[in-house]
């Protein structure tokens, strides 16, 4: 395994610091929703979410969604030396990292499970919302993370087909497969950058496709302006991506 570089354990150590931060936010942003009325996450002082309510769903399956945009940021910081993809990795690695301190904190504070078994991903949302379509689902949820083992190889495949082996499971919309992920950190250069742009493209949308579903059924008050503030970032992130690729004579994955 490769040493990790100086600019790797940098990002290592500003999202460890980002966490630290979002773990002292999330009681207090919590905590500032008590008093107030209309079922905001403990108006009673009583009353939080229920373990298969959407507000605790949407915490875990986010914090998931968010560990892989993490990983993929760190993964391409080392395969291109392009300061604008450069960049923008760290920003979605720092921002997500951030708010995955966040969900999780929330989930302690409530004391509910950070994973509850025999629960759907996305089932706390309904069909009408993106419930079981899956249609952005491409598997491969690396829930732990591995920021500080990525290959050094060249190369790699091509497009969304070389990373979508026969029998992966949809995990939750715009998920990248294990191949995909593998097919990153062997990419370098102009390759590495477009598939990461590819690739967290397809993350966002599926990330707005859950913020949303949040937004209209989270109860907590804070939970639903997180996720709402997801929806608008993403899609301006979106938005830039999409500028990114055109720069490089490519495109979004249909």
């Amino acid at each position: 395994m490769p040493k990790p570089t100086r600019t790797h354990w940098a990002a290592i150590t500003a999202v460890v610091l980002a966490l630290l931060f979002a773990g002292a936010a999330t009681v207090a942003s919590a905590g500032g929703d008590e008093g107030h009325e209309g079922g905001h996450g403990g108006g009673t002082g009583t009353a939080v979410p229920a373990s298969d309510s959407a507000d605790a769903g949407f915490a875990r399956d986010m914090a998931v969604h968010h560990q892989q945009a993490v990983e993929m940021s760190f993964i391409v910081r080392d395969r291109t030396q392009d300061e604008e993809v450069r960049r923008l990795a760290y920003d979605i690695a720092n921002t997500q990292a951030n708010q995955r301190g966040m969900l999780l904190g929330w989930l302690d504070l409530w004391g509910l499970p950070k994973v509850e078994s025999g629960s759907e991903p996305m089932g706390w949302m309904t069909p009408a919302q993106g419930h079981g379509g899956h249609e952005d689902g491409h598997g491969g949820g690396h829930e732990d993370g591995h920021e500080e083992e990525q290959g050094e190889g060249q190369g790699g495949g091509h497009g969304a087909a070389a990373g979508r082996a026969a029998g992966e499971a949809s995990l939750m919309p715009g998920m990248a497969t294990a191949a995909e992920l593998d097919q990153l950190a062997k990419a370098s250069g102009k390759q590495a950058e477009i598939l990461y742009l590819q690739l967290m493209t397809d993350h966002h949308k599926g990330g707005v496709t859950m913020a949303r579903g949040c937004a209209d059924l989270c109860t907590v008050g804070t939970e639903k302006s997180l996720a709402q503030g997801m929806v608008d970032a993403q899609q301006s992130e979106l938005a830039l991506m999409a500028d990114l690729l055109k720069k490089r004579g490519a495109a979004p994955r249909g």
